[in-house]
């Protein structure tokens, strides 16, 4: 009895995890303002370019993502030659992205779920499936969607395995940068944190020297330095005053045809955007070194871990001055991974990042014309939606600082 309900669970969740993907998968294709644009548009003609001598993004010239980015979306061309006679390039390479996505989330579901998941992995699932759901086609169609399944499984390695799981991360970190603060958050909280470090210093070493014997140079870094010209992106926390002038006539939202991106254009927006990524750098180091104060007065791992995590992921958003929609993605690791190891407190925290995710789909791509035009309904709902960042950061901070310590916990993992 005890057996066949456990199989009925394992069944319901994995049903709901297929239909929701072949949902989101499909929803590409019918929402406006072409959710599915950066697949078709820019990553198809990447990995075309690198396979026929053409330039290669990263290597020959400098790119805005890490290096590692190019992989999938060279596996996703390899993938899509069988169905070009059929579906055409873009088509071809559309429905090759999406199954590739899957089939890396069908992994990181396995690995969360296993045979007989315990009643916090469960949850973890339907969370899983709840959030790509109201988060919509984004969340699979951005390199991002790459970097997610990645992540739950090295989070979820952290305690049984901590060099995989820090090779995972920094995999990940490779591809989005994004991993790099779940890596920092274990660094801060596990016991093991030499034994992942060396691991991550030794995959980022390999990385670099196989970049260096495909002929890159200056290129390697080149995604932090291309970082630097953008400016004030319209959906970024910092933007939001801006916004409210733009729906004035005050503020004017302008294209930037380098970076590919909407940006506001308003007295005082650039001296904003400049202070940002000081500001991240500090709020970071002011919560790495609350965790490290944690870590060293015996807080627990799993305790310490998910609030320290969420924290850093939130902050990375929240004072980044790009604000792309994809972001909210990144949040549905560190909610998940509180679930699995602290579930009676990731209540707040998990129910806030699914409000995230369906107030950014209303966003983008549903009322993006209309943010745009700057018309007042998207801006009310896109400054709700930055709020309850500035909120979710706040609550894990104050998780973070609710910790407790004790020095019966030094020699736990």
């Amino acid at each position: 009895m005890i057996a066949r309900r456990h199989a009925t669970r394992l069944v319901l969740l994995w049903s709901a995890f297929l239909a929701v993907h072949a949902l989101t998968a499909a929803t590409g294709w019918i929402y406006p303002s072409q959710p599915m644009g950066d697949v078709v548009l820019v990553y198809e003609p990447w990995s075309t370019a690198a396979l026929t001598g053409g330039p290669i993004v990263g290597i020959t010239e400098t790119w805005v993502y890490p290096q590692l980015a190019l992989a999938p979306m060279l596996a996703t061309k390899i993938l899509s030659a069988p169905l070009v006679p059929v579906l055409g390039v873009a088509g071809a390479y559309l429905v090759a992205w999406a199954v590739l996505v899957t089939a890396l989330d069908a992994v990181a579901f396995a690995f969360l779920l296993g045979r007989r998941p315990a009643t916090g992995h469960r949850a973890a699932g339907w969370f899983w499936i709840a959030a790509l759901l109201l988060l919509g086609p984004i969340a699979m169609y951005r390199i991002d969607a790459v970097t997610v399944p990645i992540a739950i499984v090295g989070g979820l390695w952290l305690l049984r395995r901590p060099a995989v799981a820090a090779a995972l991360l920094t995999i990940g970190a490779w591809i989005k940068i994004w991993p790099g603060a779940l890596l920092l958050a274990a660094l801060v909280a596990a016991r093991t944190r030499m034994r992942m470090l060396i691991t991550a210093a030794a995959v980022t070493a390999g990385i670099v020297v196989v970049l260096f014997v495909l002929g890159a140079d200056d290129e390697i870094l080149g995604f932090l330095t291309e970082q630097t010209g953008r400016g004030l992106q319209i959906e970024a926390v910092a933007a939001t005053p801006f916004l409210w002038l733009a729906v004035v006539g005050a503020a004017r939202i302008e294209y930037s045809f380098d970076i590919l991106t909407f940006q506001i254009a308003a007295p005082g927006a650039d001296a904003v955007g400049a202070i940002l990524t000081p500001l991240m750098v500090l709020v970071a180091v002011v919560l790495v070194a609350v965790g490290a104060r944690k870590t060293m007065r015996g807080a627990a791992v799993a305790r310490l871990f998910p609030p320290l995590a969420m924290s850093l992921v939130v902050t990375l958003i929240a004072l980044n001055k790009v604000g792309s929609p994809q972001f909210q993605s990144w949040l549905i690791v560190p909610a998940l991974l509180w679930i699995v190891m602290d579930r009676t407190r990731a209540a707040a925290p998990a129910l806030l990042v699914l409000a995230l995710c369906a107030l950014t789909c209303l966003v983008y791509p549903l009322n993006y014309d209309a943010l745009l035009r700057a018309e007042a309904l998207p801006v009310v709902i896109l400054s709700v939606r930055n709020a309850l960042l500035v909120v979710l950061l706040a609550v894990g901070i104050r998780a973070l600082a609710r910790v407790p310590v004790s020095a019966s916990n030094t020699n736990r993992e």
